[in-house]
Protein backbone atom coordinates (compact mmCIF):
# COMPACT_ATOMS: atom_id res chain seq x y z
CA UNK A 1 0.00 0.00 0.00
CA UNK A 2 2.85 2.29 0.87
CA UNK A 3 4.47 1.55 -2.53
CA UNK A 4 1.44 2.23 -4.71
CA UNK A 5 0.79 5.63 -3.15
CA UNK A 6 4.03 7.29 -4.33
CA UNK A 7 3.77 5.50 -7.68
CA UNK A 8 0.23 6.77 -8.28
CA UNK A 9 1.27 10.24 -7.20
CA UNK A 10 4.20 10.24 -9.63
CA UNK A 11 1.92 9.09 -12.46
CA UNK A 12 -0.55 11.86 -11.66
CA UNK A 13 2.22 14.43 -11.72
CA UNK A 14 3.45 13.03 -15.04
CA UNK A 15 -0.02 13.25 -16.60
CA UNK A 16 -0.58 16.81 -15.40
CA UNK A 17 2.89 17.84 -16.58
CA UNK A 18 2.26 16.28 -20.00
CA UNK A 19 -1.08 18.09 -20.35
CA UNK A 20 0.51 21.40 -19.41
CA UNK A 21 3.30 20.79 -21.93
CA UNK A 22 0.80 19.98 -24.71
CA UNK A 23 -1.28 23.08 -23.95
CA UNK A 24 1.78 25.33 -23.89
CA UNK A 25 3.04 23.74 -27.12
CA UNK A 26 -0.30 24.34 -28.90
CA UNK A 27 -0.38 27.95 -27.71
CA UNK A 28 3.17 28.42 -29.00
CA UNK A 29 2.30 26.83 -32.36
CA UNK A 30 -0.67 29.15 -32.81
CA UNK A 31 1.28 32.21 -31.66
CA UNK A 32 4.17 31.40 -34.02
CA UNK A 33 1.85 30.63 -36.94
CA UNK A 34 3.21 33.47 -39.04
CA UNK A 35 6.62 31.80 -38.98
CA UNK A 36 5.57 28.15 -38.92
CA UNK A 37 2.98 28.21 -41.74
CA UNK A 38 5.46 28.76 -44.60
CA UNK A 39 7.85 26.26 -43.01
CA UNK A 40 5.13 23.59 -42.71
CA UNK A 41 3.92 24.20 -46.26
CA UNK A 42 7.49 24.06 -47.57
CA UNK A 43 8.14 20.77 -45.77
CA UNK A 44 4.98 19.35 -47.31
CA UNK A 45 6.06 20.43 -50.81
CA UNK A 46 9.56 19.05 -50.21
CA UNK A 47 8.12 15.71 -49.13
CA UNK A 48 5.97 15.56 -52.30
CA UNK A 49 8.70 16.67 -54.73
CA UNK A 50 11.72 14.94 -53.20
CA UNK A 51 10.89 11.50 -54.69
CA UNK A 52 10.79 13.19 -58.12
CA UNK A 53 14.20 14.75 -57.54
CA UNK A 54 15.53 11.44 -56.23
CA UNK A 55 14.34 9.64 -59.38
CA UNK A 56 15.83 12.29 -61.66
CA UNK A 57 19.20 12.01 -59.89
CA UNK A 58 19.52 8.46 -61.21
CA UNK A 59 19.61 9.69 -64.83
CA UNK A 60 21.19 13.14 -64.49
CA UNK A 61 23.58 15.09 -62.25
CA UNK A 62 22.15 16.09 -58.83
CA UNK A 63 22.35 19.82 -59.53
CA UNK A 64 20.46 19.42 -62.81
CA UNK A 65 17.88 17.21 -61.09
CA UNK A 66 17.38 19.90 -58.47
CA UNK A 67 16.95 22.57 -61.13
CA UNK A 68 14.42 20.49 -63.09
CA UNK A 69 12.44 19.70 -59.92
CA UNK A 70 12.34 23.33 -58.76
CA UNK A 71 11.46 24.69 -62.21
CA UNK A 72 8.74 22.07 -62.66
CA UNK A 73 7.30 22.94 -59.23
CA UNK A 74 7.29 26.65 -60.09
CA UNK A 75 5.65 26.01 -63.46
CA UNK A 76 2.91 23.90 -61.88
CA UNK A 77 2.33 26.54 -59.21
CA UNK A 78 2.22 29.40 -61.74
CA UNK A 79 -0.24 27.54 -63.98
CA UNK A 80 -2.44 26.68 -61.01
CA UNK A 81 -2.31 30.22 -59.58
CA UNK A 82 -3.02 31.76 -62.99
CA UNK A 83 -6.10 29.57 -63.50
CA UNK A 84 -7.38 30.32 -59.99
CA UNK A 85 -6.86 34.09 -60.27
CA UNK A 86 -8.41 34.09 -63.74
CA UNK A 87 -11.48 32.18 -62.58
CA UNK A 88 -12.02 34.16 -59.39
CA UNK A 89 -11.40 37.55 -60.99
CA UNK A 90 -13.89 36.83 -63.78
CA UNK A 91 -16.52 35.67 -61.32
CA UNK A 92 -15.87 38.45 -58.79
CA UNK A 93 -16.37 41.16 -61.43
CA UNK A 94 -19.52 39.56 -62.83
CA UNK A 95 -20.91 38.79 -59.37
CA UNK A 96 -20.48 42.35 -58.10
CA UNK A 97 -21.99 43.83 -61.25
CA UNK A 98 -25.09 41.64 -61.05
CA UNK A 99 -25.42 41.36 -57.27
CA UNK A 100 -28.32 43.83 -57.20
CA UNK A 101 -30.40 41.15 -58.90
CA UNK A 102 -29.73 38.86 -55.95
CA UNK A 103 -30.98 41.59 -53.63
CA UNK A 104 -34.14 41.93 -55.71
CA UNK A 105 -34.68 38.16 -55.70
CA UNK A 106 -34.24 38.10 -51.94
CA UNK A 107 -36.76 40.91 -51.46
CA UNK A 108 -39.25 39.04 -53.63
CA UNK A 109 -38.74 35.96 -51.47
CA UNK A 110 -39.28 38.06 -48.31
CA UNK A 111 -42.51 39.47 -49.75
CA UNK A 112 -43.72 35.99 -50.73
CA UNK A 113 -42.97 34.65 -47.25
CA UNK A 114 -44.75 37.65 -45.75
CA UNK A 115 -47.87 36.81 -47.73
CA UNK A 116 -47.70 33.28 -46.32
CA UNK A 117 -47.56 34.63 -42.77
CA UNK A 118 -43.82 34.22 -42.09
CA UNK A 119 -43.16 37.70 -40.73
CA UNK A 120 -39.83 36.65 -39.24
CA UNK A 121 -38.32 36.78 -42.74
CA UNK A 122 -38.71 40.54 -42.86
CA UNK A 123 -36.12 40.95 -40.13
CA UNK A 124 -33.59 39.17 -42.32
CA UNK A 125 -33.83 41.99 -44.84
CA UNK A 126 -31.75 44.16 -42.54
CA UNK A 127 -29.08 41.48 -42.29
CA UNK A 128 -28.87 40.60 -45.98
CA UNK A 129 -26.98 43.32 -47.78
CA UNK A 130 -25.52 43.15 -51.27
CA UNK A 131 -22.94 45.75 -50.33
CA UNK A 132 -21.64 43.36 -47.70
CA UNK A 133 -21.37 40.58 -50.29
CA UNK A 134 -19.58 42.87 -52.72
CA UNK A 135 -17.10 44.00 -50.06
CA UNK A 136 -16.50 40.39 -49.03
CA UNK A 137 -15.79 39.34 -52.62
CA UNK A 138 -13.38 42.26 -53.07
CA UNK A 139 -11.61 41.45 -49.80
CA UNK A 140 -11.19 37.80 -50.78
CA UNK A 141 -9.82 38.79 -54.18
CA UNK A 142 -7.50 41.36 -52.63
CA UNK A 143 -6.27 38.90 -50.01
CA UNK A 144 -5.42 36.40 -52.74
CA UNK A 145 -3.19 38.97 -54.43
CA UNK A 146 -1.24 39.69 -51.20
CA UNK A 147 -0.02 36.11 -50.77
CA UNK A 148 2.79 36.53 -53.30
CA UNK A 149 5.38 37.32 -50.62
CA UNK A 150 4.26 34.30 -48.61
CA UNK A 151 4.78 31.97 -51.57
CA UNK A 152 8.18 33.50 -52.31
CA UNK A 153 9.26 32.62 -48.78
CA UNK A 154 7.86 29.10 -49.24
CA UNK A 155 9.75 28.75 -52.54
CA UNK A 156 13.00 29.78 -50.88
CA UNK A 157 12.48 27.16 -48.17
CA UNK A 158 11.69 24.52 -50.79
CA UNK A 159 14.84 25.21 -52.82
CA UNK A 160 17.04 25.20 -49.72
CA UNK A 161 15.31 22.12 -48.34
CA UNK A 162 15.68 20.08 -51.53
CA UNK A 163 19.40 20.81 -51.60
CA UNK A 164 19.79 19.57 -48.02
CA UNK A 165 17.62 16.43 -48.07
CA UNK A 166 20.32 14.01 -49.23
CA UNK A 167 22.95 15.56 -46.96
CA UNK A 168 20.58 15.31 -44.00
CA UNK A 169 19.81 11.66 -44.75
CA UNK A 170 23.51 10.76 -44.79
CA UNK A 171 24.10 12.71 -41.56
CA UNK A 172 21.27 10.83 -39.88
CA UNK A 173 22.58 7.52 -41.23
CA UNK A 174 26.01 8.31 -39.76
CA UNK A 175 24.67 8.80 -36.23
CA UNK A 176 26.01 6.58 -33.47
CA UNK A 177 22.49 5.23 -32.81
CA UNK A 178 21.64 3.05 -35.83
CA UNK A 179 18.14 2.17 -34.55
CA UNK A 180 17.18 5.84 -34.26
CA UNK A 181 18.70 6.61 -37.67
CA UNK A 182 16.86 3.74 -39.34
CA UNK A 183 13.55 4.73 -37.71
CA UNK A 184 13.96 8.39 -38.68
CA UNK A 185 14.67 7.58 -42.34
CA UNK A 186 11.87 5.01 -42.42
CA UNK A 187 9.39 7.58 -41.05
CA UNK A 188 10.55 10.22 -43.54
CA UNK A 189 10.22 7.86 -46.51
CA UNK A 190 6.81 6.57 -45.40
CA UNK A 191 5.52 10.13 -44.85
CA UNK A 192 6.73 11.26 -48.27
CA UNK A 193 5.01 8.31 -49.95
CA UNK A 194 1.74 8.98 -48.12
CA UNK A 195 1.90 12.67 -49.02
CA UNK A 196 2.36 11.72 -52.65
CA UNK A 197 -0.65 9.39 -52.54
CA UNK A 198 -2.70 12.04 -50.76
CA UNK A 199 -1.96 14.67 -53.40
CA UNK A 200 -2.56 12.19 -56.22
CA UNK A 201 -5.99 11.31 -54.84
CA UNK A 202 -6.89 14.95 -54.23
CA UNK A 203 -5.79 15.90 -57.74
CA UNK A 204 -7.86 13.13 -59.28
CA UNK A 205 -10.92 14.05 -57.22
CA UNK A 206 -10.43 17.78 -57.92
CA UNK A 207 -10.23 17.13 -61.66
CA UNK A 208 -13.35 14.97 -61.55
CA UNK A 209 -15.19 17.62 -59.51
CA UNK A 210 -14.16 20.39 -61.90
CA UNK A 211 -15.33 18.43 -64.96
CA UNK A 212 -18.67 17.59 -63.35
CA UNK A 213 -19.21 21.20 -62.24
CA UNK A 214 -18.44 22.38 -65.77
CA UNK A 215 -20.87 19.81 -67.17
CA UNK A 216 -23.61 20.82 -64.73
CA UNK A 217 -23.15 24.52 -65.46
CA UNK A 218 -23.23 23.83 -69.20
CA UNK A 219 -26.36 21.67 -69.04
CA UNK A 220 -28.27 24.16 -66.91
CA UNK A 221 -27.14 27.13 -69.02
CA UNK A 222 -25.21 28.84 -66.21
CA UNK A 223 -22.85 31.55 -67.44
CA UNK A 224 -19.06 30.99 -67.19
CA UNK A 225 -19.12 27.18 -66.97
CA UNK A 226 -15.36 26.88 -67.50
CA UNK A 227 -14.69 29.37 -64.70
CA UNK A 228 -16.95 27.45 -62.33
CA UNK A 229 -15.15 24.23 -63.21
CA UNK A 230 -11.75 25.83 -62.53
CA UNK A 231 -12.95 27.25 -59.21
CA UNK A 232 -14.35 23.87 -58.15
CA UNK A 233 -11.07 22.19 -59.16
CA UNK A 234 -9.02 24.63 -57.10
CA UNK A 235 -11.24 24.73 -54.01
CA UNK A 236 -11.50 20.94 -53.83
CA UNK A 237 -7.87 20.90 -52.64
CA UNK A 238 -9.17 22.48 -49.42
CA UNK A 239 -10.95 19.60 -47.66
CA UNK A 240 -14.57 20.03 -46.62
CA UNK A 241 -14.67 23.84 -46.52
CA UNK A 242 -13.54 24.26 -50.13
CA UNK A 243 -16.31 22.02 -51.45
CA UNK A 244 -18.95 23.99 -49.53
CA UNK A 245 -17.72 27.31 -50.97
CA UNK A 246 -17.49 25.85 -54.47
CA UNK A 247 -21.15 24.84 -54.25
CA UNK A 248 -22.58 28.03 -52.72
CA UNK A 249 -21.18 30.59 -55.17
CA UNK A 250 -22.47 29.07 -58.44
CA UNK A 251 -25.83 28.47 -56.75
CA UNK A 252 -26.07 32.14 -55.75
CA UNK A 253 -25.08 33.17 -59.26
CA UNK A 254 -27.83 30.89 -60.58
CA UNK A 255 -30.34 32.86 -58.50
CA UNK A 256 -29.09 36.02 -60.20
CA UNK A 257 -29.10 34.65 -63.73
CA UNK A 258 -32.09 32.34 -64.00
CA UNK A 259 -35.61 33.74 -64.17
CA UNK A 260 -37.12 30.63 -62.57
CA UNK A 261 -36.03 29.58 -59.10
CA UNK A 262 -36.58 25.93 -60.02
CA UNK A 263 -33.51 26.02 -62.29
CA UNK A 264 -31.33 27.53 -59.57
CA UNK A 265 -32.61 24.94 -57.09
CA UNK A 266 -31.91 22.12 -59.55
CA UNK A 267 -28.35 23.44 -60.01
CA UNK A 268 -27.87 23.65 -56.24
CA UNK A 269 -29.09 20.07 -55.74
CA UNK A 270 -26.95 18.79 -58.62
CA UNK A 271 -23.75 20.41 -57.32
CA UNK A 272 -24.33 19.17 -53.78
CA UNK A 273 -25.03 15.68 -55.13
CA UNK A 274 -21.71 15.77 -56.98
CA UNK A 275 -19.84 16.80 -53.85
CA UNK A 276 -21.65 14.21 -51.74
CA UNK A 277 -20.97 11.29 -54.08
CA UNK A 278 -17.32 12.18 -54.70
CA UNK A 279 -16.54 13.06 -51.08
CA UNK A 280 -18.34 10.14 -49.44
CA UNK A 281 -18.06 7.32 -51.98
CA UNK A 282 -15.65 7.88 -54.87
CA UNK A 283 -12.73 9.38 -52.95
CA UNK A 284 -12.76 6.81 -50.11
CA UNK A 285 -12.99 4.03 -52.70
CA UNK A 286 -10.06 5.41 -54.70
CA UNK A 287 -7.86 6.09 -51.70
CA UNK A 288 -8.84 2.82 -50.03
CA UNK A 289 -6.66 2.03 -47.03
CA UNK A 290 -3.55 3.77 -48.34
CA UNK A 291 -3.75 6.52 -45.72
CA UNK A 292 -5.79 4.63 -43.10
CA UNK A 293 -7.21 7.62 -41.22
CA UNK A 294 -10.53 7.65 -39.43
CA UNK A 295 -13.07 10.03 -41.08
CA UNK A 296 -13.69 11.60 -37.67
CA UNK A 297 -9.97 12.32 -37.29
CA UNK A 298 -9.92 13.88 -40.77
CA UNK A 299 -12.81 16.24 -39.97
CA UNK A 300 -11.40 17.06 -36.53
CA UNK A 301 -7.92 17.80 -37.93
CA UNK A 302 -9.41 20.11 -40.58
CA UNK A 303 -11.36 22.19 -38.07
CA UNK A 304 -8.61 22.12 -35.45
CA UNK A 305 -5.88 23.36 -37.78
CA UNK A 306 -8.28 25.86 -39.33
CA UNK A 307 -8.71 27.26 -35.83
CA UNK A 308 -4.94 27.27 -35.35
CA UNK A 309 -3.76 28.65 -38.72
CA UNK A 310 -6.78 29.73 -40.71
CA UNK A 311 -7.05 28.81 -44.39
CA UNK A 312 -3.56 27.33 -44.58
CA UNK A 313 -4.42 25.17 -41.58
CA UNK A 314 -7.45 23.89 -43.48
CA UNK A 315 -5.20 22.75 -46.31
CA UNK A 316 -2.40 21.39 -44.11
CA UNK A 317 -4.57 19.80 -41.43
CA UNK A 318 -4.81 16.38 -43.06
CA UNK A 319 -1.11 16.22 -44.13
CA UNK A 320 -0.03 17.15 -40.59
CA UNK A 321 -2.25 14.39 -39.22
CA UNK A 322 -0.83 11.93 -41.76
CA UNK A 323 2.70 12.80 -40.64
CA UNK A 324 1.86 12.43 -36.94
CA UNK A 325 0.15 9.07 -37.45
CA UNK A 326 3.08 7.85 -39.53
CA UNK A 327 5.41 8.69 -36.65
CA UNK A 328 3.14 6.77 -34.28
CA UNK A 329 3.03 3.76 -36.63
CA UNK A 330 6.80 3.44 -36.60
CA UNK A 331 7.36 3.92 -32.86
CA UNK A 332 6.36 0.77 -30.92
CA UNK A 333 5.31 2.67 -27.79
CA UNK A 334 2.97 4.92 -29.83
CA UNK A 335 1.66 2.35 -32.29
CA UNK A 336 -1.59 2.06 -30.31
CA UNK A 337 -2.38 5.69 -31.21
CA UNK A 338 -2.19 4.89 -34.94
CA UNK A 339 -4.31 1.75 -34.41
CA UNK A 340 -7.04 3.74 -32.61
CA UNK A 341 -7.08 6.73 -34.96
CA UNK A 342 -6.65 4.68 -38.14
CA UNK A 343 -9.38 4.17 -40.71
CA UNK A 344 -10.21 0.61 -39.69
CA UNK A 345 -8.67 -2.81 -39.21
CA UNK A 346 -5.39 -3.12 -40.98
CA UNK A 347 -4.82 -5.91 -43.41
CA UNK A 348 -2.53 -8.51 -42.02
CA UNK A 349 0.33 -8.03 -44.37
CA UNK A 350 3.99 -8.10 -43.65
CA UNK A 351 5.25 -4.55 -43.75
CA UNK A 352 8.25 -4.05 -45.87
CA UNK A 353 10.93 -2.16 -44.04
CA UNK A 354 12.57 0.51 -46.12
CA UNK A 355 16.24 -0.26 -46.49
CA UNK A 356 18.79 2.45 -45.89
CA UNK A 357 20.19 3.66 -49.19
CA UNK A 358 23.89 3.49 -49.71
CA UNK A 359 25.82 6.76 -50.07
CA UNK A 360 26.31 6.06 -53.75
CA UNK A 361 22.58 6.05 -54.51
Amino acid sequence: MSETGPTGSRRGVTVVTSLIFVIVLLIAIRWAGGFLKPVALALFIIAVTWPIKNALQKVMPPLLALAVTVISTIVVFVIFATLVIWGFSRMATSFVDAAWQLQAAYQDAVAWLGEKGFSVASSLNDIFNVGLIARTVRQVTGQASTTLSFWLVVLAYVVLGLTEVDKLRHKIAALSKPEFASAAIRIADATAKKFGRYMLVRTQMSAMTGVLFWSSATLTGLDFPVEWGVIAFALNYIPFIGSVIATVFPSLYGVIQFEHWETALALFVCLNLIQFIIGNYVEPMVSGSTLSISPFVVVFSIFFWTFMWGLFGTFLGVPITIALLTVCENIPSLKWVADILGGGPRKQKARRKLSLPSPGE
